[in-house]
């Protein structure tokens, strides 16, 4: 099922966890509503690096939540978040970097650091926060943060 022109539901509820455990990850309405808003905005984050954008974790129903030591109050669990990569454009910080400085709307962008970024839209009705994130060995961190390890 298509989500927007390059984002398919399929995409964004993929988890090799699940498959691997047989855990059903199938998202409720609000859910699937919540990934639709998502997936508009990484339609904006695509046209703006003019690359795909591929996403390694969307949508996480509890178990496989759980089973990924997600946080408890994850976006991820509500359809709210996608950790991604853009391979064509190189390193995670440069990816987040751009986001940051670019007139997307988020409510949360995460350099995990190394390894992908993590964009969480807000709650439908509230105020995005626009909160710049690293998460490193260091543990998590204000800003977008290009540290040595």
């Amino acid at each position: 099922m298509n989500l927007t022109t390059h984002f398919t539901l399929e995409e964004l509820t993929a988890s090799q966890i699940a498959a691997r455990c047989n855990y059903v990850n199938t998202p409720g309405p609000s859910a699937l509503a919540n990934l639709k808003f998502l997936a508009a905005i990484l339609e904006c984050v695509r046209y703006e690096f003019g690359a795909p954008v591929l996403v390694s974790s969307g949508y996480r129903s509890p178990a496989v939540n759980l089973a990924v030591k997600g946080a408890v109050d994850s976006a991820h669990l509500s359809g709210r978040a996608a950790d991604f990569t853009i391979p064509a454009w190189g390193r995670p910080i440069d990816v987040a970097l751009k986001i940051s400085a670019s007139s997307i709307i988020f409510d949360q962008l995460i350099h995990e650091f190394g390894s992908w970024v993590h964009l969480g839209v807000a709650v439908k009705g509230a105020a995005p926060r626009m909160q710049l994130l690293t998460i490193d060995r260091f543990g998590t961190r204000a800003g977008l943060l290009e540290t040595r390890i």
